[in-house]
C-alpha cells in the first residue's frame, strides 16, 4: 500500500507541476507578445508606451501600458506571481520526492563519481543556489547593460555547468538539475527582481514620488531572459523520459543545442508579434540543430556491430546469454512482483522475465541499455560492458528467438 501511495503522490504533484507550469508560461507568452504588439498613437494617455486591441471570447480589449506607471495607483492591480510560485515550489516537491529520496536511482552513477546519497543532494541544492547567485551577478556586472553580450554568456554559462554535472551526476541526474537550476533562475527572478522591483514602483506612486525607471527596465530584462528561457526548461521536463535525450555520451551538446534552438523559435514568435519581417531562416536553423541532436544521440555508447561481441560468448548461445543478462541485471525490477524495495509494480508495466517478454522489448532494450546507459538507472546492477556488448550482438544479429 506504501507503493501505491508513493506513486499517486508522485502523480499528484507532476500534475501540479505541469498545471501551474501552463499557467505561468501562458501568462509569460501572453505578456511577451502584448508589450511587442503595442502602438504609439496620438491621444494617448501622458506617460504610456503604446496600445494594443484585440479581440477574444466576443469582446473586444483595449490594453495600454504605461512605459514606468500611471499618474495614480488605480483600485484594484492583478499581480501575477503565484503562477511562477507554484510551479517552482511544486518542482521542488517533485525534486525531492523523486531525486533526492532515490538519489542512487536517478543522480548517482558509479562509475562517473561515487557519491553518497547526502552528498549527491547537497551538491544539488548548492548547485542552484550558487547558480543563481551567479547569473544575479551577470545581470548587475556592466555586462548587463548589453542584452545581446549577456545572452551569449549566459549562454556559455549555462552550458559550461551542464558539462560540469555530467562529471558529477547521472546522465539523467545532470538533466534534472540543469532544468531545476534553470527554473530557479527564472521563478527567482520573478520573486527577486520583477515583483520587488514593481512593488518599489508602487511605494513611489502611493507617497506620490516619481519611480525610477532603471527598475522597470531591469524586470523588463529578466522578465526577457525567462521568455528565452521557457521552451529549453520544458524540454528538461520531458527529456528524462527519453534515454537517448539524458543518458547518450553528449547529452551536454544536446543541451546545448536545445537552448539554442528554444532561443530562435521564441525569436521568431517575438519578432512575429513585433510585426516585423518573419525571420524564417530560424526554423531552418532549428531544422538543423534537431538533425544534429538526432545524429549525436544515435552515437551509442555501446557498439551495436556483430564484432562487438565478446569472444568467449558463442554466437549459438546468443539467446541465453541476452536472457542470463536480463534476469541478473533487470529483473529485479522488471518482474510481475518486483523484488526491488518500494516498487508495487513494474516500472511502465515492463515485465522482462520470459525469453517472449525480453524479445518484444527488444527496441527498448536498445534504447535504454545499449544505445544509451539510462537503464539500469545509476547502474545500480552493476551491468558490465561487456553484458551490454552481448545486447548490442544480439540486436545486431535481429534479436533472434533462442
Amino acid at each position: 500500500m506504501l507503493g501505491v501511495l508513493w506513486e499517486w503522490a508522485e502523480m499528484a504533484l507532476r500534475w501540479l507541476h505541469v498545471v501551474a507550469g501552463i499557467a505561468w508560461i501562458g501568462s509569460s507568452f501572453y505578456f511577451i507578445a502584448l508589450d511587442l504588439s503595442l502602438k504609439q498613437r496620438a491621444g494617448l494617455p501622458e506617460g504610456a508606451g503604446g496600445e494594443a486591441w484585440q479581440v477574444h471570447g466576443g469582446g473586444f480589449y483595449n490594453m495600454v501600458k504605461y512605459l514606468v506607471a500611471p499618474a495614480r495607483m488605480p483600485d484594484e492591480l492583478t499581480w501575477f506571481k503565484w503562477e511562477a510560485y507554484t510551479t517552482w515550489l511544486s518542482g521542488m516537491a517533485l525534486l525531492a520526492l523523486v531525486y533526492y529520496l532515490q538519489a542512487e536511482l536517478f543522480m548517482i552513477d558509479a562509475a562517473v563519481m561515487a557519491l553518497a546519497p547526502w552528498l549527491a543532494v547537497a551538491i544539488s541544492l548548492a548547485g542552484l543556489a550558487l547558480g543563481w547567485i551567479a547569473y544575479d551577478l551577470l545581470c548587475r556586472s556592466p555586462l548587463g547593460r548589453d542584452d545581446t553580450r549577456l545572452a551569449l554568456i549566459g549562454f556559455v554559462f549555462l552550458v559550461a555547468l551542464s558539462w560540469l554535472f555530467t562529471l558529477v551526476f547521472s546522465g539523467r541526474g545532470m538533466v534534472m538539475q540543469m532544468g531545476a537550476l534553470i527554473g530557479t533562475m527564472m521563478v527567482a527572478n520573478v520573486f527577486l527582481v520583477i515583483i520587488p522591483n514593481q512593488r518599489k514602483v508602487v511605494a513611489d506612486l502611493i507617497a506620490g514620488r516619481q519611480p525610477d525607471p532603471k527598475l522597470g527596465k531591469q524586470a523588463k530584462q529578466r522578465s526577457l531572459h525567462n521568455n528565452y528561457l521557457t521552451l529549453p526548461v520544458i524540454f528538461t521536463m520531458i527529456a528524462n523520459h527519453y534515454p537517448l535525450a539524458f543518458a547518450s555520451r553528449w547529452n551536454w551538446v544536446i543541451l546545448a543545442i536545445v537552448l539554442v534552438i528554444g532561443a530562435l523559435i521564441r525569436h521568431f514568435f517575438n519578432v512575429r508579434h513585433r510585426g516585423g519581417r518573419a525571420p524564417w531562416w530560424t526554423w531552418a536553423a532549428s531544422g538543423a540543430g534537431l538533425a544534429a541532436i538526432v545524429w549525436l544521440s544515435a552515437q551509442p555508447v555501446t557498439r551495436l556491430d556483430a564484432a562487438a561481441l565478446p569472444p568467449e560468448v558463442e554466437t549459438a548461445m546468443l539467446g541465453l546469454e541476452v536472457e542470463n543478462v536480463v534476469l541478473s541485471r533487470c529483473s529485479m525490477c522488471h518482474a510481475a512482483e518486483p523484488l526491488w524495495e518500494g516498487l508495487a509494480v513494474p516500472p511502465k508495466g515492463v515485465v522482462l522475465e520470459t525469453p517472449g517478454q525480453i524479445r518484444a522489448q527488444a527496441r527498448a532494450i536498445e534504447m535504454q541499455a545499449v544505445r544509451s546507459h539510462a537503464m539500469p538507472p545509476g547502474n545500480v546492477t552493476f551491468i558490465e560492458d561487456s553484458e551490454r556488448r552481448i545486447l548490442a550482438a544480439w540486436l545486431a544479429a535481429g534479436a533472434p528467438a533462442w
